[in-house]
């Protein structure tokens, strides 16, 4: 654990003005993220409470989230798949139980098993497919008990430091949140969840490339009639990379039902994400892209990627030249969590990302104008093209 070998040295000796000050800030950003990661909650896939079995819970909301993961399989208890790479793409379902005294932006987690599914979200009835077209027949299902205009797929591809327990509830939170209309399908690739290990996942997020190009490929097999993806921090640096593969050969959206790419709080090389752009024919006012000056987490990693900023906590009207639709989140302060989360977190942006998903579908090209207006009196700002 990352306060457990610290050693409290005179580290600046010799150093002083604003090297000395972004260094200690530094310090203690890692020392506040190494000791999170330390208290991170326990993993929840398939752990019952046998004292109050879920399904005991009338009033308790169900959620099946679909998963394609490049993680490798986990016995552990809560686990079901780690940090570890797999060689091949899983497939798997879980159901999200979300409890009934829940609030908006935040993930009523338990922080010792098992949880008490009438105060916190559990994760229930793990299944692995053993085919692709088992796991396409299960999310026909899913859609088809839906209304023929709630057929839709939302593709949320989760950040850094994150474990599948994370991820899974995260979306199922959002889903909930934003009372979004179709089928949760989660991309999971192999983090590591420790906070020292940035290296490591965004080499596995690098490596999982042609295997979220698959996955793509594998649900738009399915009935969906349209497709929203939801990346968020490092994950939006693996979709940007992945997409611009499948441009270069042609392979992406060839039945245009692709709607939205949101980007939240995008974990990318400003440079990087230029070339990303300029290799993807997707209207690019299509692509929305969530950035907050006040992320500490993209502070850490703008750190230890050499000082060149990210895309995620740039400036919106600069990031907006581009021709991608910026929303700028940074005078939002009602998270319930860090400000990195802002897009799930914060109630005033999950009720404006539902609304502007839901009305998306309604339009094919929508203004920043009327995005403003939809927003109303928000503290959120809309730039991009008019």
């Amino acid at each position: 654990m990352l306060h457990e070998n610290l050693k409290m040295k005179p580290l600046w000796n010799g150093v002083s003005g604003p090297t000395k000050t972004l260094g200690l800030r530094f310090f203690f950003l890692v020392v506040v993220l190494g000791v999170a990661s330390c208290i991170r909650p326990p993993e929840l896939v398939g752990v019952e409470n046998p004292q109050y079995p879920a399904s005991d819970v009338i009033e308790a909301k169900r959620q099946t989230v679909f998963i394609a993961t490049t993680r490798q399989a986990s016995g552990a208890e809560g686990v079901f798949y780690s940090g570890d790479r797999s060689d091949t793409l899983g497939l798997a379902s879980v159901v999200v139980t979300v409890p009934p005294n829940h609030k908006v932006g935040k993930i009523e987690r338990t922080s010792a098993l098992p949880p008490n599914p009438s105060k916190h979200f559990t994760i229930i009835d793990p299944k692995v497919y053993a085919s692709e077209n088992a796991f396409v027949s299960d999310i026909d299902k899913q859609l088809l008990a839906l209304g023929a205009s709630e057929r839709n797929v939302l593709f949320f591809v989760h950040g850094y430091n994150t474990t599948l327990s994370d991820a899974i509830l995260r979306l199922a939170q959002f889903v909930e949140d934003t009372e979004y209309d179709g089928v949760p399908v989660l991309m999971s690739w192999a983090s590591a969840a420790e906070t020292l290990k940035y290296v490591y996942d965004i080499n596995s997020a690098l490596a999982a490339r042609s295997d979220f190009l698959r996955a793509g490929e594998i649900v738009t097999r399915s009935k969906a009639q349209q497709f929203d993806i939801l990346a968020f921090s490092m994950g939006a640096f693996l979709t940007m990379e992945a997409i611009s593969q499948a441009e270069l050969a042609g392979e992406f959206n060839p039945r245009k039902r692709v709607r939205n790419i949101i980007l939240a709080a995008p974990d990318i090389d400003l440079a990087v994400f230029e070339n990303q752009l300029s290799k993807i024919k997707h209207d690019n006012q299509k692509i929305f892209v969530l950035v907050s000056s006040d992320d500490r987490i993209l502070n850490f990693s703008k750190f230890v990627s050499g000082g060149v900023d990210r895309v995620g906590a740039t400036d919106a009207a600069e990031l907006a030249k581009s021709g991608v639709t910026v929303i700028d989140l940074s005078q939002v302060s009602d998270s319930k969590s860090t400000s990195h989360s802002k897009f799930a977190a914060s109630p005033e942006v999950v009720r404006i990302s539902g609304e502007a998903i839901r009305t998306s579908r309604r339009s094919s090209r929508r203004s920043t104008v009327e995005l403003q207006d939809l927003i109303g009196d928000a503290s959120v700002e809309i730039v991009g093209t008019r």
